[in-house]
């Protein structure tokens, strides 16, 4: 999550954007973030751009809505609990394919889901629609040769630690045990 980041430089009001496609290949066309859960897309912008942006991607053939306020920050948190958990999952599993996070290792992936999404809800105070998991498993499966792995900690899975750090400084208990204990066994946190 970038929020305090982009607030600490200045730059919290700068047009922001989820993309949601993936290039599988050099020359290849991108797969668009169509799910049959979400046909209209999932990459979402936000700011002063964002139509814009919407527009030069839609002019491309992919889709983009334009979101502000609790929307965005909702569809951010659903983006950040996808790239977290099947990462997580996937680097527990021995480094397993997307794919395989969703088929072969969807109940361990949905238990971490609704660990992170509640966080993630409690901390941002917004509420994800109904049916999450199913959304992020959608996805899972429109980029499912893609490689997993826990990286760039700080901005992604580092953000859900920090909750559990912030928790545990202030005596309450840790409200992502699940999410904590996978670091740990990954040897990515101590």
């Amino acid at each position: 999550m970038l929020g305090g980041f982009l607030a600490k430089e200045g730059l919290a009001a700068n047009t922001q954007v989820l993309l949601y496609l993936a290039v599988s290949k050099l020359g290849e066309r991108p797969i668009d973030g169509i799910t049959e859960f979400n046909p209209e897309g999932l990459t979402a912008a936000t700011g002063k751009w964002a139509g814009a942006f919407a527009a030069r991607l839609q002019k491309g053939g992919l889709t983009c809505r334009a979101l502000d306020g609790d929307p965005y920050t909702a569809a951010m948190l659903e983006k950040h609990v996808w790239i977290c958990a099947f990462m997580l999952v996937g680097a527990l599993n021995g480094g397993v394919t997307v794919g395989d996070v969703e088929l072969k290792h969807s109940a361990q992936l949905k238990e971490l889901c609704e660990e992170l999404c509640a966080a993630g809800e409690e901390a941002l105070g917004v509420k994800l629609a109904p049916g999450v998991f199913a959304r992020l498993a959608a996805y899972g499966r429109s980029v499912a040769h893609f490689p997993t792995a826990v990286k760039e900690l700080e901005w992604r899975n580092g953000w859900f630690y920090e909750l559990s750090k912030a928790a545990a400084a202030g005596g309450k208990p840790d409200r992502t045990p699940i999410h904590s204990a996978g670091l740990l066994t990954l040897g990515v946190v101590s």
